[in-house]
């Protein structure tokens, strides 16, 4: 059984789930790039710009080289520790609305798959047999 990939996929689900509650959120309101723009156009972009976002994850992490999928695995798993760092730092934001029981469960959720998925990488690269030897 591939904890990793099963890890991955549980995290990108979890971070998935918190992107449809940033929807109803308007976290684009929060985002440089987009909060400048109406609701409507703010809403289309950060909707329409999670498509390419996500198909570029799952082809990522499900990817059939198994470095490429470590490294987005990684990446993957540092961002969702880095997200809720930054939402914690939002916390007391007028705009940040991310306060009830199913947001913080998703955000922190991310996080907490995140650090078990790189605590596993860092134990598997440290017990990892040397092939020269």
């Amino acid at each position: 059984m591939d904890h990793q990939k099963i890890l991955a996929q549980l995290m990108l689900a979890v971070l998935a789930t918190h992107e449809l509650d940033a929807v109803s959120q308007s976290e684009w309101r929060l985002l440089y790039v987009l909060r400048g723009l109406s609701d409507e156009q703010g809403r289309w972009w950060f909707v329409l710009l999670h498509i390419p976002l996500f198909w570029g994850l799952i082809a990522a992490t499900q990817n059939g080289n198994s470095l490429i999928r470590r490294i987005s695995g990684i990446c993957l798993a540092a961002f969702c520790v880095v997200h809720a760092g930054l939402h914690a730092r939002l916390a007391g934001h007028p705009l940040a609305t991310f306060d009830s029981p199913l947001s913080l469960g998703l955000i922190w959720g991310a996080a907490a798959i995140g650090v078990v998925f790189l605590a596993n990488a860092a134990r598997v690269a440290m017990f990892k047999p040397d092939a020269n030897h």
